[in-house]
């Protein structure tokens, strides 16, 4: 299962890393495809290197340690050692919405991040439920493969933007034909969707394994079900209200790293399922049944 992930996974990043030179090959022909190319490159390293500290920056997180949050320290340090893994850095992200992630280039350089929302929200039995969670993150290495399909995801999204309207300009003040704009056109619309499909799929794919890891690891598949609930209850509840409001500024506001989180903040009730970044949440709660029947625990939910 894990070398068919693998395999499944790396063919959706070459996609995507096709996806960007078919961009180029409108912007330019052979020469800006062979431009992408290697620009997927750098951007997969600067993203492998990294990721941790850019995170950091984007979503304004603080390091803390064990003085500073002695539960939360606590809790990630002995999972950790259950998991086998290093201790990997911890920090807070001072923010209502109640979420977690994990980020870095490998269980040595890894990144566990809580919101101040979600150490207010949950209890101690649900918060190891989400901890381990992005601890199996960190062990089956999803988080380097999320951040960088993210990056190659969001540089097709944003370079389609401006291909589209270069494709406009070139037909009306240069030599590109009627057939030619139509097909250019085509390639700067339909590749930003097929973008955020593939990191969609690569994301929910992985979601149901660390979910899985995250059940057994802290022992409680019933604790991480009902963390689940109490997040999409909390985060719904937030959106009604900046609905109310009238406020476009979503919590956590950056949506090409929702994906990275244990519930997408960004995601409502009629986000299409090829879109979803994770899976549904009834699925998810159905899989935390099938799993605690094997554990011979019981699940209330």
């Amino acid at each position: 299962m894990k070398i068919w992930l693998f395999v499944r996974t790396t063919f959706m990043i070459a996609l995507l890393t096709g996806l960007l030179m078919a961009v180029g090959y409108l912007l330019g022909g052979a020469r800006w495809m062979t431009y992408m190319f290697w620009f997927a490159v750098g951007l997969s390293f600067v993203t492998f290197w990294y990721s941790d500290q850019l995170v950091i920056k984007m979503m304004k997180a603080r390091v803390v340690g064990r003085e500073e949050a002695p539960q939360l320290y606590a809790i990630v340090e002995r999972l950790s050692k259950q998991a086998g893994l290093p201790m990997p850095k911890v920090a807070i992200i001072d923010d209502p919405t109640p979420n977690a992630f994990a980020t870095g280039r490998n269980a040595k350089h890894a990144l566990v991040t809580v919101t101040t929302g979600i150490l207010e929200l949950l209890n101690e039995d649900e918060l190891e439920g989400v901890l381990g969670h992005e601890l199996t993150h960190i062990k089956n290495h999803d988080i380097l493969v999320g951040t960088i399909a993210g990056a190659l995801a969001g540089a097709v999204i944003y370079i389609s933007y401006f291909a589209k309207y270069l494709a406009v300009f070139k037909a009306i003040f240069g030599d590109l034909s009627l057939d030619r704009l139509f097909y250019a056109l085509l390639i700067a619309i339909t590749a930003p969707i097929a973008a955020v499909i593939i990191r969609s799929a690569i994301s929910r794919r992985r979601e149901f394994a660390a979910d899985e890891g995250g059940a057994r690891l802290s022992g409680k598949p019933w604790a991480l079900a009902s963390a689940l609930l109490k997040l999409n209850e909390a985060i719904k509840k937030l959106q009604e209200e900046q609905k109310a409001k009238k406020s476009r500024q979503n919590p956590l506001g950056n949506p090409g790293l929702a994906h990275l989180f244990i519930v997408n903040h960004f995601e409502g009730d009629r986000v299409s399922k090829l879109f979803a970044t994770h899976p549904p949440t009834e699925a998810r709660i159905e899989h935390f049944r099938e799993i605690a029947k094997e554990m011979g625990v019981e699940f209330p939910y």
